[in-house]
């Protein structure tokens, strides 16, 4: 590693989304608006689940887990863009960005390996009925759960480890909303080359790896689906699987335009245009796209509700 004059930083400026201070207010209660329906979503998406006897299976019990990382994936980044939109000076300390950027990784790439184990799951569920129980049973699940959990950890202390021995002596303006890779390892006066190798390498195994899985399950998936004789049976197959397609096409693909494409590393705006819809939009998509694309899940809300109004209605 080469020498560098200069002394460490100890804290770092956020850009944020904009240099044009007008837009920060509607911004703010935008970005508001936003977590509060992905906290209403996912929060209610973990009460439904865990209340409802039909919701008692394995595919949902992935599911409680997703809206749970995805609860507290967006809470390690809007609440301090929110403080940040009504300040002037957005400074965040050396070793707040380094524990933001970790817990960003963690619950970033558990993330990416729950919807692989969700759509072996749907594998299982549908080319092999007569041994799901005993294939997804409860310690399987919990297993499989575990190992996601575990696969974040261990990416975030290589990613936040990695990026954080380097060295930044100035300038330390994040050309982002939150501590990210890709901008800190621009600021860096030292060199950078081996963080960016890894960089590369875990985010194209975390997630090509985690999309092939996805894609051969899918393959059996649709092949076993065409392959049933009743037109009601591949409806409801086709709407159960589709709501988590789409999850993972949706998350997977900006996943890959941040990270994993050439040349990442100088694309600064669009990094910030694609961030916001990783960080942002997605978890708050998620329960809608499963509620809405899951009979299921429809069925549970409709009762949990037709029961609520029944029992406000005043006895005459």
């Amino acid at each position: 590693m080469q020498e560098v004059n200069g002394t460490q930083v100890s804290e770092f400026i956020l850009l944020g989304l904009s240099d044009c201070s007008e837009v920060e207010i509607p911004l703010f209660f935008l970005f508001l608006f936003i977590y509060l329906l992905t906290l209403m979503g996912n929060l209610g998406m973990i009460l439904l689940i865990q209340t409802d006897p039909l919701l008692q299976s394995p595919m949902y019990f992935f599911l409680s887990n997703l809206s749970f990382v995805d609860v507290c994936y967006s809470s390690m980044i809007l609440p301090r863009l929110l403080y940040d939109l009504l300040t002037d000076r957005k400074v965040i300390s050396y070793n707040a960005c380094a524990a933001q950027l970790w817990f960003f990784t963690f619950f970033a790439t558990t993330e990416c390996y729950l919807l692989a184990a969700m759509a072996y799951d749907r594998f299982v569920a549908i080319c092999n009925p007569l041994l799901y129980s005993v294939t997804m049973d409860k310690k399987i699940c919990l297993q499989l759960v575990a190992g996601c959990y575990l696969v974040g950890l261990v990416t975030a202390v290589v990613h936040t480890s990695g990026t954080f021995r380097l060295t930044f002596c100035g300038p330390h303006e994040i050309s982002s909303f939150f501590c990210d890779i890709p901008p800190l390892l621009r600021l860096s006066c030292s060199d950078n080359y081996i963080s960016t190798v890894v960089l590369y390498v875990f985010s194209t195994f975390v997630v090509l790896g985690n999309a092939v899985i996805v894609v051969i399950s899918y393959t059996y998936i649709v092949s076993t689906v065409l392959k049933m004789r009743s037109s009601t049976g591949r409806h409801k197959t086709f709407s159960t699987c589709a709501s988590h397609l789409t999850a993972v096409i949706v998350y997977y693909g900006s996943l890959t335009f941040m990270y994993v494409q050439p040349g990442g590393l100088e694309a600064v705006e669009q990094d910030k245009i694609v961030s916001v819809f990783y960080t942002i939009v997605i978890p708050m998509l998620n329960p809608v796209i499963y509620s809405l694309r899951n009979e299921e899940v429809k069925k549970a809300l409709k009762k949990k509700l037709s029961r609520k109004i029944f029992l406000q209605v005043p006895k005459l």
